[in-house]
């Protein structure tokens, strides 16, 4: 059974149309025009268990807003989703539990502290055992190669740096999902191929299904699959 099933997926907007001036502002006060933005038009694919899939397209095609409404953090205008067995906005305990969202322009760790007083934050949140969570941490840190930066502040770390700090925490509770909304923005390309291929290497490992998002229009080195 696929892990995620969305059908017909749409997301309209209803935006405010302000008028330059004062007399346009005033206008607005007592006559309000809006119009309609369809950020995400009628989207339909499937995706399996372990699949790796690449979610392609320039900015303002909608990428953000179909990882939103997967995550459960928006609803939908029209269509239809279950991903890992559950409705996402309807957002279930379980549901939450299974999947990380990490979106490459916001930050889940704190500035001013090392990664590893975040990843001590996530463990209570998400009530893990301290051996498991040891273990998977050192897995983890051991695959990104930053065993030796976890315990210096994130803003002294390097973009790439944090990227990887990033996915780490987004781990550590072991979800069968990865949503990456641009993960590699801004990285370099060394950065972004190290990071790719330790998404490989996990997604081999542990079998974790990927759907990870980019605007670039070149070739990935993760294995595509595109939407239908």
């Amino acid at each position: 059974m696929p892990i995620i099933e969305a059908e017909g997926l749409s997301k309209t907007y209803r935006v405010y149309q302000k008028k330059g001036g004062l007399l346009g502002a005033l206008r607005g006060l007592f006559h309000r025009e809006y119009k309609e933005v369809r950020a995400v038009d009628n989207v339909t694919f499937h995706i399996e268990p372990g699949e790796i899939v690449g979610f392609l397209g320039p900015n303002g095609a909608g990428k953000t807003t179909t990882l939103k409404m997967l995550a459960g953090l928006i609803f939908p205008t029209t269509g239809s989703a279950r991903v890992l067995d559950h409705v996402p906005w309807e957002r279930a305990d379980t549901f939450r539990r299974r999947f990380a969202l990490v979106m490459g322009q916001k930050n889940q760790l704190w500035w001013d502290l090392p990664a590893a007083d975040s990843f001590q934050l996530h463990r209570e949140i998400y009530s893990l055992p301290l051996d498991s969570f040891t273990r998977t941490l050192g897995e983890l840190t051991e695959m990104f190669g930053v065993e030796n930066l976890t315990r210096q502040p994130v803003r002294e770390l390097s973009l790439g740096e944090r990227m990887k700090m990033e996915l780490i925490a987004s781990l550590l509770h072991q979800p069968q999902l990865l949503l990456l909304d641009e993960p590699t923005i801004g990285l370099d390309v060394v950065a972004q191929v190290t990071i790719q291929k330790c998404l490989r290497e996990y997604n081999s490992s542990r079998g974790v299904t990927i759907l990870l998002t980019s605007g670039r229009n070149r070739k990935m080195v993760l294995t595509m699959k595109s939407a239908r």
